[in-house]
């Protein structure tokens, strides 16, 4: 339930500064902040400790490991969905766009289905019950090397809280899987394939790409329009290829895999996202460009958790250490992607703003989190 309480004597991390203060919450919305280390009666004494706003997570694959922990496990969804909002709200995120995969191929060895109609109808009913701690939107990632793109993605509507839409392109040998060998480590993997079976399942995608993907493309962008979603791009690799999705009305690139595709995102107006994964072991796992790259050269503006809800905050405070600078390093996972999706009620400690926040205090050079609230009920 929503709470009325003080937060005082805490680091209070702003939109341009940080400073010692406190927070007055009524109602689910911040009320007022006063600066000074002063412990009103009956205030929560934060004994300096860091408060920022709740983290904002524009993209994550960590429902769908809970739906499928195992290849070939299905968890009952109901379960899975209630202990991945757990889970987000136990590392500090408030709102998450639940990423989900539209567009499936439903023959060939590498074959996948459809789930994400079902699973979008299971998490909105229980966010209509009231059953989750924090705040849900979608994110559909549009796979263009698909078979059935068009009629997944006609099952959704405005109605259906889609905020993003991502075009995903795996076409083996670009973006992402430029060196093949990635790619054929990854799927064998994951997939157990033979050599023959990758090479007719590599073959396949190309097909795919070829047959349906300009016209993929097309209407996935239409569809985001139809939804009134934010439109992504995913693993721009070259100049031209961010050219193209600025054409596209792209509002942000998530995983830009080269310098060179960066800086052409920020001469377009375009917000970088990287993984903070990627930022917290130095280096991409597909062998793309560094976070850390990106971020010396200026051209890092957000932070995804991608496949580790726990990374989020670790890394924007190594950005933060990194920068020298708490308030941008905070913007990242914050008011950057905020911004980025129009969600104007939140992502920063402001009068008037919701009161998403979290406590947390460094030990071992790591953020330990003590408090996590979303509109103000404490959830975690």
């Amino acid at each position: 339930m929503t709470q009325d309480f003080i937060l005082a004597n805490a680091s209070l991390v702003l939109p341009e500064e940080s400073l010692t203060g406190s927070l007055v919450i009524k109602d689910g919305v911040i009320m007022d902040i006063a600066t000074g280390p002063n412990v009103p009666r009956g205030a929560i004494d934060c004994g300096g400790d860091i408060v920022a706003p709740g983290l904002i997570e524009l993209h994550t694959d960590n429902l769908e490991r809970h739906i499928q922990p195992r290849p070939k496990v299905d968890w009952p969804h109901n379960a899975a969905i209630l202990a991945h909002d757990a889970e987000l709200a136990s590392t500090g995120i408030t709102t998450v766009f639940d990423a989900m995969r539209v567009g499936s191929i439903p023959s060939g060895k590498g074959r996948y289905l459809k789930y994400a109609r079902e699973l979008a109808s299971e998490l909105l009913a229980l966010r209509a019950d009231d059953a989750l701690k924090i705040s849900h939107f979608l994110h559909l990632r549009a796979e263009v090397c698909s078979e059935t793109l068009v009629e997944e993605m006609e099952e959704f509507g405005p109605e259906d809280r889609v905020g993003i839409v991502s075009l995903m392109d795996h076409t083996p040998g670009q973006r992402q899987f430029r060196d093949i060998s990635k790619l054929e480590a990854y799927v064998k993997g994951k997939l157990s394939m033979s050599d023959e079976e990758f090479t007719n399942h590599v073959a396949q995608l190309k097909a795919l790409r070829e047959t349906h993907g300009d016209h993929h493309e097309t209407e996935a962008v239409a569809a985001a329009k139809r939804y009134g979603a934010v439109l992504a791009s995913h693993d721009d690799t070259t100049e031209g290829q961010v050219k193209v999705s600025a054409g596209y009305g792209i509002s942000m690139a998530e995983f830009p895999t080269t310098l060179e595709a960066a800086r052409a995102c920020h001469a377009h107006d375009i917000p970088v996202i990287m993984g903070a994964p990627n930022l917290i072991r130095g280096g991409s796992h597909s062998g793309n460009v560094a976070a850390h790259e990106l971020a010396e050269a200026g051209y890092l503006d957000i932070l995804s958790s991608d496949y580790v809800p726990a990374a989020l905050l670790l890394a924007a405070v190594r950005l933060s250490e990194q920068w020298d600078d708490w308030a941008k390093g905070l913007a990242t996972v914050t008011c950057n992607p905020a911004h980025a999706v129009g969600l104007d009620d939140r992502g920063e400690i402001a009068i008037g703003k919701r009161a998403d926040l979290i406590h947390f205090a460094m030990r071992g050079g790591a953020p330990a989190l003590r408090s996590v609230w979303s509109k103000g009920a404490r959830v975690a």
